[in-house]
């Protein structure tokens, strides 16, 4: 095992409404210095196709979530592993969502991209005062339901705090 700190910093500004978390960067994310980065991840193809937008590059998806009022971030910090899995996380400390959230007052909803991510959060956040939403897994490793279903939950929960 490893120890990596979490790579990049998190996609927000004074105008982010909704915050995507996810657990900890994969190898490809790491990689490309960028949020679901592995190319089977469906996180970006759902974005696409709820905002009929072609997102090509890592630029390209930071202006995008910045100006739909969309965040990206991780609940870690930093941990060990040996791969990509998020059950092989070990030793984990997480960001610091107080003070994100106390920084960051306009984020309304927070929408966890599997249930590692919830989990954790919920381990170390679960009196935080601000709305949790466990939403399907983007990792290709969830293959059990197919994407377009997955968009059907992300849909849902964008245009419940923000206007798609």
């Amino acid at each position: 095992m490893q120890t990596y700190t979490h790579p990049f910093a998190p996609i927000l500004d004074a105008n982010t409404r909704i915050l995507f978390l996810g657990s900890f960067p994969s190898i490809a994310s790491f990689e490309q210095a960028f949020y679901y980065a592995h190319p089977r991840n469906a996180f970006w193809p759902i974005m696409e196709s709820i905002f009929g937008e072609i997102l090509e590059f890592n630029e390209a998806k930071r202006l995008f979530c910045l100006e739909k009022g969309i965040g990206l971030w991780d609940v870690i910090g930093s941990c060990e592993r040996s791969n990509s899995s998020d059950t092989n996380l070990k030793n984990c400390i997480p960001n610091d969502f107080q003070k994100l959230l106390k920084d960051y007052p306009n984020i309304k909803a927070l929408g966890f991209t599997g249930k590692k991510s919830h989990d954790l959060f919920q381990k170390y956040f679960k009196d935080l005062e601000v709305e949790k939403v466990l939403l399907p897994s983007t990792s290709p490793a969830h293959a059990a339901m197919k994407k377009e279903e997955k968009a059907k939950f992300y849909k849902g929960f964008l245009d419940k705090f923000l206007t798609v």
